[in-house]
């Protein structure tokens, strides 16, 4: 039993980095750049099966191998936790990052969900190709029976994917997760394992706990097959919600729904011939742009609101951090309204603000001039209604708002835009123009002022596992 259990583990994984892409480089492999895996490492009994195991399988399997400790501070022994996990990487040869996060204890959202979403913005930041964690079937049983009870569709009945992206970068990998808990303890006793046991695994105040604690067992007893069969019904549902999706890519008809947005007057025509069409086409053009799904309440709201708008109706609907608008009959995400700011610059290459970075390139003879923003303070802000700008000498001063509906800039890029402004004076606007006063002359220096708005989706978002 002992020597099979460590053979089940390490071939669970061998499946799931095969899922995941990676591939044994071959017998010549110094150009072959080895994919990076970082182990989510709490030191409990799961993520050290998973350590210890992915340690002695990277080597061969073209894999650099990390991890990463995330630190709550919710425990008392929560600093023991992370030395723990120090000196179990030291031993297998395994970089350790430890990662401190503040929980907000106050959250609306609970204990849980916020210790959650503060652990996966610290997986966000983790330098890999993967972050792997240690999730095995019951989990994946749970985290269905959750969803069920919430009330949730195909995509929240799917549960946890082996892989799932994470961001740009980063992508999530559970390697165990079609291996029962039993497989995991065979293979800590079968290596002599330590680990460390967290005292609110026990709090059955918290959900998860509770149908750990109180509910599957009772399943157990009463279904022979669970957590299997359970783990299976959610692998169906992730067939189903597949399907969906290229349903719905289909209904939207572009390329890049980001980008593109849907047409509304096709929306609005599905909305009344097919509204379960509809609903499905909405909720996928969400996740596209990874925002949370919304109640059936509230979903059903939206889809009115969109179908139902004339033409030149400015709609705004605010979800999950993000805004939904209509511009040139498109429906489109976009960032929420930023509040006021004035940020002064300095002469660096780049400006970070709230909602992007507005770029400062060095140029010659063109953009804005280097000699006029040393003759007064340089200032970034939003617009406040009103400015007039005059982009060429020969041409009058024109209102900013009437350039910017010329150049077809949606209402909300347009209230998000940042002006540069010299003392009291419109200097520049990224994508329209520089004020002739301000202008670099031929052979002078100058900077070409380049706006970069940060995606609506870049707020931190993760959807359910």
């Amino acid at each position: 039993m002992p020597a099979s259990a460590v053979t089940t583990v390490s071939r669970a994984i061998d499946a799931a980095l095969a899922a995941a892409r990676i591939r044994r480089p071959p017998r010549s492999h110094a150009d072959v750049e080895p994919a990076a895996v970082a182990v989510a490492l709490s030191g409990g009994r799961d993520s050290m099966v998973l350590l210890d195991a992915l340690a002695a399988l990277a080597p061969t399997r073209g894999v650099s191998l990390s991890a990463v400790h995330v630190h709550h501070g919710l425990s008392r022994h929560a600093d023991t936790w992370s030395e723990f996990c120090a000196n179990a990487c030291a031993a297998r040869g395994v970089p350790l990052s430890v990662h401190r996060v503040c929980v907000d204890r106050a959250s609306g959202a609970g204990r849980e969900a916020a210790a959650r979403a503060a652990r996966y913005a610290a997986f966000d930041a983790v330098e890999a190709d993967f972050v792997a964690l240690a999730h095995h079937a019951e989990d994946q049983a749970e985290t269905m029976l959750l969803q069920l009870l919430r009330g949730a569709g195909s995509h929240g009945l799917a549960a946890m994917p082996v892989v799932r992206p994470l961001n740009e970068r980063v992508a999530l990998l559970r390697p165990l997760l079609a291996l029962p808990a039993a497989a995991l303890a065979a293979y800590a006793q079968a290596r002599g394992l330590g680990w460390v046991d967290d005292e609110s695994n026990a709090d059955t105040s918290l959900r998860r706990n509770f149908l750990r604690r109180e509910v599957a067992p009772t399943l157990a007893r009463a279904f022979a097959g669970y957590p299997a069969t359970v783990a299976r019904a959610a692998a169906l549902q992730a067939d189903a919600a597949a399907l969906l999706d290229e349903l719905a890519a289909a209904d939207a008809g572009v390329v890049d729904p980001r980008v593109d947005g849907l047409d509304r007057r096709a929306f609005a025509a599905m909305t009344s011939r097919a509204p379960h069409r509809a609903r499905n086409l909405l909720r996928w053009f969400l996740r596209q742009h990874r925002l949370r799904a919304p109640s059936a309440a509230r979903l059903d709201a939206m889809l009115r609101q969109l179908a139902g708008a004339a033409p030149d109706a400015r709609v705004c609907l605010v979800h999950d951090g993000a805004e939904i608008g209509i511009h040139r009959g498109r429906i489109l995400v976009h960032q929420a309204a930023i509040l006021p700011f004035v940020t002064p610059w300095r002469g660096e290459p780049a400006l970070t603000l709230p909602h992007g970075t507005l770029e400062f390139a060095a140029v010659a003879g063109r953009g804005l001039a280097a000699v006029a923003v040393e003759r007064a303070p340089v200032v970034v802000r939003l617009r406040a209604g009103g400015e007039r700008i005059r982009i060429a000498p020969d041409r009058p001063r024109q209102a900013l708002k009437r350039l910017l509906q010329s150049a077809d800039v949606p209402h909300w890029q347009r209230d998000a835009l940042p002006l540069v402004w010299c003392g009291d004076a419109l200097a520049a606007v990224p994508g329209i123009g520089v004020d002739a006063a301000f202008a670099a002359a031929e052979g002078e220096c100058g900077f070409d002022i380049r706006w970069h708005p940060a995606p609506a989706d870049a707020m931190g978002r993760h959807g359910k596992g």
